[in-house]
């Protein structure tokens, strides 16, 4: 498996995707095949296990009047041959199969298990309507698995590094509340609200009971963690430590606090206005920036 995984990472991402999206169309099929629909099997490692069924239905009819247009990529199953796996198109196989097409376009590649799966998970990322949990989850399983970065993420995927940062922190919310966001109970912004929340299944529930709007919960989320001020903190302060506060402050662009415990060291805050400026701050503390 290692010697695979090498192989993908060998070719690259931008290559991979190139791979996943060929430049032939329904007017011009030059380097396609038609292959029986039984020949061609569903990828055992699939990432999207879930398929909406009234979906498969329209593409079903729409497949019945004007065919399938756009050519599935397939490979040759490893212990047979005779039958293709499919690396990217199981919705129009699954379709053409309720439209009782009896052979598909197909283009050929010769891919590796590791690539298989690696633009597998590409293809799913490219999915319209793919949740934001499930996107993240594709994107941590790019990066663990085969080594991506979110810089290289961002550039194949025509991304924002920003986008895929906030994603991969949704990771980090209670698994119900994670549930939540596949079921569309909650968005995605109410989510990216709750992050950093520390009762964020409680608040999620009442965000569904009461229907809450993402601009709600911002603004309920800027009331909890909103601490009293004490008039008299910043006076008891040394001009020094004042100093080295508004220093910081300038250089980070974020506010940050001092507060000194005695000679036994002592606390220093940074207060972020947005998961923007969170990960640039992270970006800073592991020396990328």
């Amino acid at each position: 498996m290692s010697q695979n995984k090498r192989s993908s990472l060998g070719r690259g991402l931008s290559a991979l995707m190139a791979d996943l999206q060929p430049e032939e169309t329904a007017v011009s099929r030059e380097g396609t095949e038609m292959v029986p629909t039984e020949q061609i099997a569903p990828n055992p490692d699939q990432p999207r296990r879930v398929f909406d069924q009234a979906a498969l239905s329209e593409l079903a009819d729409s497949i019945r009047s004007r065919g399938v247009i756009q050519p599935l990529i397939v490979r040759r199953h490893p212990d047979d041959t005779n039958i293709y796996q499919i690396v990217a198109g199981e919705r129009r196989w699954r379709a053409s199969q309720m439209a009782q097409v009896h052979e598909l376009p197909v283009i050929i590649r010769d891919f590796s298990d590791a690539e298989m799966l690696e633009v597998a998970i590409i293809e799913n990322i490219q999915r319209a309507d793919l949740n934001a949990i499930d996107e993240a989850a594709s994107y941590k399983q790019l990066m663990t698995r085969f080594g991506h970065t979110q810089e290289k993420l961002a550039e194949a995927l025509g991304k924002s590094r920003s986008h895929i940062a906030n994603l991969l922190r949704l990771l980090n919310l209670p698994d119900q509340v994670q549930e939540w966001v596949r079921e569309e109970k909650l968005s995605a912004g109410h989510a990216r609200a709750l992050v950093t929340a520390d009762n964020a299944t409680a608040i999620a529930r009442r965000i569904i009971e009461k229907d809450l709007s993402v601009r709600e919960v911002e603004s309920l989320m800027r009331e909890k963690t909103s601490k009293p001020t004490k008039p008299r903190a910043d006076s008891e302060k040394d001009a020094d430590t004042r100093a080295l506060e508004g220093d910081l402050t300038a250089t980070l662009k974020m506010r940050v606090q001092i507060k000194h415990s005695g000679n036994d060291g002592g606390q220093m805050t940074i207060t972020y206005r947005d998961l923007e400026q969170l990960d640039r701050l992270c970006q800073i503390l592991a020396g990328s920036n």
